[in-house]
C-alpha cells in the first residue's frame, strides 16, 4: 500500500486557480447541447472501461484492497457514469408543468441549469466509486468539477482527472484534481476565503462534515454531505438463514468493513438467533484475511476498532469469533460479537472494521425500533421469505435505502438515490435526485392570452377582482 507523498500539497491559492480553470472550461461545457455532453461522457466512460486494470491497480496500491475488489469498484463507477450521461437530458431538460386554474392563461415550463463549478471532497475507502457519484452526475448536469481526493488516495484522483483530459482534449480542464492534506479540502470548502465553487459534495466523518459545513456557511455555499452509517440487518423467523448469513458476512467483512453502508449491526428474532450466529461464524471463519479483504487503509482506525471490541466485552458481550487477539495490523481477522448492550460503542458508533454485532430481539417490531435508534440513518436490510412483509418492514425503517433479502442492493442501481439523515449527513447522490442535486431549477412562464380577470393589473376594477377572489376562495373551501 503506497502513500500520497509523490503528489503536491496544493495551497488555497492553488485551489482557487484550479477553480478558475474549471470555470473557464465549464462555460463551453455548459453551452453544449445535452446530446453533445452525453456523447462526450460516454466517450470518457469507454476510455475508463478500457483502462479498468490501470485504475484497479492504482486503487489497490493506495488502499490495500485486493485487485478483484478494486475492479468491482471500477465497474460500479462505469454503471453510474453511463446512467448519468444517458438520463441527464430527460431529467433536467425543459418540460411543461401544469399552470393550474388560476393561471390557465400562462404556459409554465421548468428546466434545470448547471450550478457552475462543483467542489468534490472524496474518501479513501472507495476512492473512485464514491466521488464519481458526485463527479459523474455533476458533469452530466453541465458543471465543471474540482476534485480533492483523500490524502491517502491522491493517485486515483490525479489519474481520474488526467483520463478525462485525454479522452476529451477539447475539455481538458473540465475536471481538476487538487491533492494534499485536510487543509486542501478545507480551502476548497472556503475555510481560507472563498474558493469560488458553487456547491460542495463531501464524503467523510460527521465531525469533518461539520467543519466543511461551517466553511461553506460563510459564503452560503450549498453542501451535500455523506457521513457514514451504522447499518442494521433485520432477520425474521422465517428468513433463509444461509442466505442471510452469507450476505451479512459479505456486507460486514467486505473491504475490511470499511464501507459506509456496510453491515455493522444485526437484529435477529430469538428463535433463529443462535442458528444465524452459527452460520455467520462458520462463513466468517472460512475467510482468509488478505485475500478476501485487505488491511485497514487508515492505520489509526485500528484504535477505534479495538476500543469498540474491548468495551463490548467489558459490557458483557460474547465474542463468537475473534476478539482483541484477532485485531493485529495490518490485516485484521473477522470479529463476530453477540449480546452487545445497545449503549455500547460497538452499537452506537461507526466501527469501520471487520466487526459485526449480532443481537437477539423479541420480534421485528423490536428490531425496527433498535435499528432506528441509531444516530445514523443511511442503509439497512431485511431478510424474510415473505417479500410483502419485507417491503412493509422496509417502509417502516427510517434509513435512506433498504434492501430486502440482500445487502447493499441499491448500490448498483444507478436510478436509485443514495444518502441518509442525522449523522449520515444530508442530500442525495445517484438517480434523478443526484442529477438535480447539481443543478438549479429554472422556471419560465409565458402569457398565452389575456385572462378574464387580470389579478396582476391595477386597471382591473376592484369589484371584479373581489368577485374573482371570493369565487376562488369558495372553490377551495368546498373541494
Amino acid at each position: 500500500m503506497t502513500t500520497g507523498t509523490n503528489h503536491p500539497a496544493h495551497t488555497a491559492e492553488d485551489v482557487r486557480a484550479a477553480v478558475a480553470r474549471a470555470r473557464s472550461a465549464g462555460r463551453s461545457w455548459a453551452s453544449l447541447g445535452a446530446l453533445e455532453r452525453r456523447a462526450a461522457l460516454l466517450r470518457w466512460k469507454r476510455a475508463l472501461a478500457a483502462r479498468a486494470d490501470e485504475f484497479a491497480q492504482m486503487i489497490a496500491s493506495e488502499t490495500g484492497k485486493p485487485v478483484h475488489d478494486a475492479r468491482a469498484e471500477v465497474l460500479l463507477t462505469l454503471v453510474h457514469l453511463d446512467w448519468a450521461a444517458r438520463n441527464a437530458r430527460r431529467v433536467l431538460g425543459r418540460r411543461r408543468v401544469p399552470s393550474g386554474l388560476l393561471s390557465v392563461h400562462q404556459r409554465a415550463t421548468l428546466a434545470y441549469r448547471p450550478l457552475g463549478v462543483i467542489g468534490v471532497i472524496g474518501p479513501w475507502n472507495y476512492p473512485l466509486y464514491t466521488p464519481m457519484g458526485s463527479i459523474g452526475y455533476a458533469l452530466a448536469a453541465g458543471n465543471a468539477v474540482v476534485f480533492k481526493p483523500s490524502e491517502l488516495t491522491p493517485g486515483v484522483g490525479a489519474l481520474l482527472a488526467r483520463s478525462l483530459g485525454e479522452a476529451l482534449p477539447d475539455h481538458a480542464d473540465l475536471l481538476q484534481a487538487v491533492t494534499g492534506p485536510g487543509s486542501t479540502g478545507a480551502a476548497l470548502a472556503g475555510a481560507e476565503g472563498p474558493s469560488g465553487v458553487d456547491k460542495v459534495a463531501f464524503t467523510g466523518s460527521p465531525g469533518t462534515a461539520r467543519k466543511v459545513a461551517a466553511a461553506c456557511a460563510a459564503t452560503l455555499t450549498p453542501l451535500l454531505a455523506e457521513c457514514g452509517g451504522k447499518d442494521a440487518v433485520l432477520v425474521a423467523a422465517d428468513a433463509d438463514l444461509d442466505a442471510a448469513a452469507d450476505a451479512i458476512v459479505w456486507g460486514a467483512m467486505g473491504n475490511a468493513g470499511q464501507t459506509c453502508a456496510g453491515v455493522e449491526r444485526v437484529y435477529a428474532v430469538e428463535s433463529v438467533h443462535e442458528a444465524l450466529c452459527s452460520r455467520i461464524v462458520s462463513r466468517a471463519r472460512a475467510l482468509t484475511p488478505g485475500e478476501a479483504y485487505g488491511p485497514l487503509t487508515l492505520p489509526s482506525q485500528l484504535d477505534v476498532v479495538e476500543r469498540h471490541v474491548k468495551q463490548a466485552l467489558v459490557d458483557g458481550a460474547t465474542a463468537r469469533l475473534g476478539g482483541p487477539d484477532a485485531l493485529r495490523a495490518p490485516v485484521l481477522g473477522p470479529v463476530v460479537l453477540s449480546g452487545v448492550p445497545e449503549d455500547s460503542p460497538a452499537v452506537t458508533e461507526e466501527t469501520f472494521g471487520p466487526v459485526v454485532v449480532v443481537n437477539p430481539v423479541r420480534d421485528m417490531d423490536e428490531a425496527v425500533k433498535r435499528a432506528d435508534a441509531s444516530a445514523y440513518s443511511l442503509g439497512a436490510a431485511v431478510f424474510t421469505r415473505d417479500r410483502a412483509a419485507g417491503v412493509a418492514l422496509a417502509e417502516r425503517l427510517g434509513s435512506g435505502a433498504v434492501s430486502v433479502n440482500s445487502v447493499l442492493g441499491f448500490a448498483a442501481i444507478p436510478s436509485l438515490p443514495f444518502g441518509g439523515a442525522g449523522e449520515s449527513g444530508y442530500g442525495r447522490i445517484h438517480g434523478e435526485e443526484g442529477l438535480r442535486a447539481f443543478a438549479a431549477p429554472h422556471a419560465v412562464t409565458v402569457r398565452r392570452f389575456a385572462p378574464a380577470v387580470d389579478l396582476t393589473s391595477f386597471a382591473t376594477p376592484r369589484e371584479k377582482v373581489a368577485r374573482a377572489v371570493e369565487l376562488g376562495r369558495r372553490l377551495h373551501a368546498r373541494f
